[in-house]
């Protein structure tokens, strides 16, 4: 490669998958197009398990916030078995939403949920946060809604390959009408979708118990990271006529040198 084009390359990618078989994602920036076939075969070269390199070529757009991803190089057949914190999730991302980036998220939710809870875990996706639950907690039951079939099918797989197919119900279609079929209130409710889960609080937040915690998402700048999520979630309880206590406030992920994915923890207070 041209010697001014290496301080361009990019230094870090994602991976998903196991130590068997894994695929790359890379992020390349404009000049490096005539070069990423070149970049894309160093990699599987210097990590022997990666067998697929991918580009991302959009944002994440549409009902299933899916982003395209091109093949570079490698394998065409980009389904892997992702393992992490002693689970195991099969998926193939060309298809599905999954970041391996929220491996410490999920752990992190997991480990606040008390035992005995009734958890419902909305835009559940391949069922990450259902299953990372349900490891850790033997008597917690979870449903799982996913509006994508693809992600809907590998949910049910996974909850088979995990072994807590017993706690965890699987549900496919849109949140506003699957959620409003469940006729009854949980304990935590998991709202994973940073960008338009705000739309979907008047769902939520009449499912959630007196004392039940809902784990608010949210895209934030980086001099207000709290502020419109309190905002808008004081707003849902306030149209419901109940109170809210916000009891934890996180930041997840950088998405941008201004913009951070938020968590906010809200519990409903008694009325």
């Amino acid at each position: 490669m041209p010697d001014h084009l290496i301080d361009i390359v990019p230094r870090s990618f994602d991976v998903i998958g196991s130590k068997q078989k894994a695929v790359a994602i890379v992020e390349f920036p404009e000049g490096l197009e005539g070069h990423r076939k070149l970049i894309a075969e160093a990699i599987m070269r210097v990590q022997r398990n990666i067998v697929s390199v991918l580009a991302k070529s959009s944002a994440r757009e549409g009902e299933f916030r899916t982003r395209e991803l091109d093949l570079i190089a490698g394998d065409p057949d980009t389904e892997v078995l992702h393992k992490e914190s002693r689970c195991v999730y099969r998926l193939d991302p060309r298809t599905v939403y999954f970041s391996p980036r929220e491996s410490m998220e999920r752990i992190r939710i997991a480990s606040a949920v008390k035992d005995g809870e009734e958890v419902l875990v909305m835009f559940s996706g391949v069922g990450p946060f259902p299953i990372c639950i349900a490891k850790r907690h033997g008597d917690v039951r979870a449903t799982a809604v996913e509006l994508n079939p693809h992600a809907h099918n590998y949910c049910i797989e996974n909850v088979h390959l995990n072994r807590v197919a017993d706690r965890i119900e699987p549900l496919l279609g849109d949140v506003r009408v699957v959620c409003k079929r469940l006729y009854r209130r949980y304990d935590r409710i998991l709202m994973p979708l940073p960008k338009g889960a705000y739309k979907f609080l008047d769902i939520a937040v009449p499912l959630l118990k007196d004392g039940g915690v809902l784990n608010f998402y949210h895209w934030a700048p980086a001099d207000d990271l709290y502020g419109e999520a309190e905002s808008l979630v004081s707003q849902a309880f306030v149209r419901e006529g109940r109170g809210v206590e916000f009891v934890d406030h996180v930041r997840v992920s950088q998405y941008s040198p201004r913009y951070w994915k938020v968590r906010i923890d809200a519990k409903a207070r008694p009325t």
